[in-house]
């Protein structure tokens, strides 16, 4: 039977019981860095899967360095940390791993990082599809812009950062859309809400540089290589315009939680014939098997796990 637990000030811990002070600075002020981590059960292996879990825990850590956060925890403790829980939860589905670093410092009022006390806290909870839908998905472009780095640090996942996203889903689901994209302050394209964005134009993929205020994602890094070496497509990072998306071939988001969506319209307009395109299609298929551990030439990018019974 499956267990609700949670790694808390140190040790594991029900869920339940992994409780903060409501004087937690991070709660008031948003001074946390999270992740999204996907684990992937496979059925016929009968074992769990778990996407770049390394590479998860050093993105972490960057944004520590940024709000100065000090935790006792190197990326090699955090995976241990994490494989451990996920044993002893016994999970046998899909599952999102969220692990968050936080000012767990009990005080308002005070706006110094540097003063402040840090600690880290992971739960894992059964997660099926971000987008529950079939198919190619709608969206609109949002009208909340993306903050830009000189006012927020958008290429970690700084928890504060994500009341941006959250308005402008908010606002696209509300209006009947499934996702919302995101522009910069210039209008040049950024993301979507929760994912990295690509576009299919002419037999090349084109997507948003990271200097367009995109979450340096992980997701994003594993489809650049899948593109080059099983599609062998050639992958263009540079500034994108909006009308450029109603042109294109084909469109797809990229995250962890997303995986490969393909995307079908942008404000009431077709992109391509309005449904997944071959691209899309090949691409999906294929990271759908890395990620459950079906692709011996990816394997390094995935933590196997045995679960407890």
């Amino acid at each position: 039977m499956p267990k609700s637990l949670s790694f808390f000030k140190g040790e594991i811990v029900p869920i339940a019981e992994a409780n903060v002070n409501i004087m937690t600075h991070a709660l008031h002020y948003g001074t946390a860095v999270f992740e999204g981590v996907r684990g992937n059960w496979n059925e016929t292996q009968s074992e769990m899967f778990v996407f770049r879990l390394k590479e998860h825990y050093e993105r972490l850590l960057r944004g520590c360095r940024i709000l100065l956060m000090d935790i006792p925890y190197d990326v090699q403790a955090l995976c241990d940390i994490t494989v451990k829980l996920i044993k002893e939860c016994g999970y046998k589905e899909d599952l999102y791993i969220r692990p968050i670093a936080y000012k767990s410092t009990e005080k308002v009022a005070d706006l110094r990082l540097h003063k402040l006390d840090s600690d880290f806290a992971l739960i894992i909870v059964p997660f099926g599809a971000y987008i529950e839908k079939e198919g190619a998905i709608r969206c609109c472009t949002a009208s909340w812009r993306r903050m830009n780095d000189t006012n927020m640090p958008p290429r970690v996942k700084i928890s504060g950062n994500y009341v941006n996203s959250i308005l402008a889903k908010t606002e696209a689901v509300m209006a009947g859309f499934d996702e919302g994209i995101m522009l910069n302050q210039d209008g040049s394209v950024s993301e979507g809400t929760g994912e990295n964005l690509f576009l299919v134009i002419d037999s090349k993929i084109h997507t948003p540089s990271l200097e367009n205020n995109i979450l340096t994602g992980i997701t994003r890094d594993s489809v650049f290589q899948l593109i080059k070496n099983e599609l062998e497509l050639e992958v263009v990072e540079r500034p994108v315009d909006r009308s450029e998306i109603y042109l294109a071939d084909e469109m797809f988001l990229t995250g962890t939680a997303a995986h490969v969506t393909p995307v079908g319209e942008l404000d009431n307009r077709k992109i391509g014939s309005g449904k997944v395109g071959p691209v899309t299609e090949e691409l999906s298929s294929i990271y759908a098997k890395v990620i459950r551990g079906e692709e011996k030439a990816y394997l390094d990018w995935c933590t196997p796990i045995s679960v407890n019974s």
